[in-house]
């Protein structure tokens, strides 16, 4: 009884978390400008925030062969549906030297491509509305999350309030997930040291771990690569968006390093599990240093 006391009194709820720093932090009209991918990379670019390139935006049916037909210079592509959420809808397409598309493992026609640029602009990943398709360049995994798993782009999520960093965790693809780094969807939550950059221990929703569950490579004490840079752009970035209470998630490119990929105003909460660390006391104490 006692540790659930005290949990409710660390661990902030969805509701807490809407009322008492979502609602009260950030102007509604400026929501557009974290749920839309595209509004965010154009902010980024203007303030020469790094993230990955864009290779086409395409927000009619009719427009789609002519766009696919542009982008068959390059080698590996990432399309995201521009206000999608939690991973849906995101289809990474890479070339073989014979020149055909795979998706994973898995050959994949121009019809299917097509299909799924028409199902992103006709709103099937965002919530019925009409949408945009957003190309991107792929990101290159760097090799110390790619020696710990092979599949997928890990990516590391921020939580910032009143422009000061509250919690970090690195979330890594599984089995489970299908190479997506989203928790939701069955990858694994890695807590951050925020002082160090080390990693601490793995969270599956379930279970802690001190290596990941698939591939057994040590997590735990395991330091992240470029942290100071990641921890001043996820400063940078909030400090550029007019959202007092916001996620920043960061992805470490091979050959480019630290790049901001998307900002989140509502940022999920499992965070807390991951640290083992709640943050209602983290958002107090920035609260009081604003007064």
């Amino acid at each position: 009884m006692r540790k659930i006391n005290e949990i409710r009194e660390a661990y902030l709820g969805i509701n807490q978390r809407n009322v008492g720093f979502v609602f009260p932090s950030n102007n509604r009209k400026d929501y557009k400008l974290a749920d839309d991918k595209i509004l965010a990379k154009k902010r980024m670019e203007a303030y020469g925030i790094p993230c990955a390139k864009t290779y086409a935006i395409v927000d009619k049916v009719g427009s789609i062969p002519e766009a696919w037909n542009s982008l068959q210079k390059y080698e590996a592509l990432a399309i995201k549906p521009s206000n999608g959420s939690g991973g849906e809808g995101i289809l990474i397409l890479k070339k073989s030297q014979e020149g055909i598309w795979f998706n994973g493992e898995d050959m994949i026609s121009t019809d299917e491509v097509v299909l799924h640029l028409a199902s992103i602009i006709m709103g099937f990943f965002s919530g019925g509305a009409t949408d945009r398709a957003l190309v991107e360049e792929c990101i290159v995994p760097h090799d110390c999350f790619h020696s710990i798993y092979q599949r997928g782009v890990a990516d590391i999520r921020v939580i910032l309030y009143q422009e000061k960093i509250a919690l970090a965790m690195l979330r890594l693809p599984t089995e489970q997930s299908d190479g997506k780094a989203n928790l939701h969807q069955g990858g694994i939550g890695i807590g951050i040291d925020i002082e160090s950059g080390k990693m601490t221990h793995g969270f599956d929703g379930k279970n802690y771990h001190e290596a990941h569950p698939d591939s057994k490579a040590q997590i735990l004490g395991t330091n992240i690569p470029f942290w100071n840079e990641i921890l001043s752009l996820s400063l940078l970035t909030a400090s550029k968006f007019p959202l007092k209470y916001l996620g920043v998630d960061i992805v470490i490119d091979k050959y480019k390093g630290p790049l901001i990929m998307e900002v989140n105003v509502r940022p999920g909460l499992g965070i807390q599990m991951v640290n083992k660390k709640g943050l209602k006391p983290i958002l107090n104490e920035i609260a009081n240093l604003q007064k």
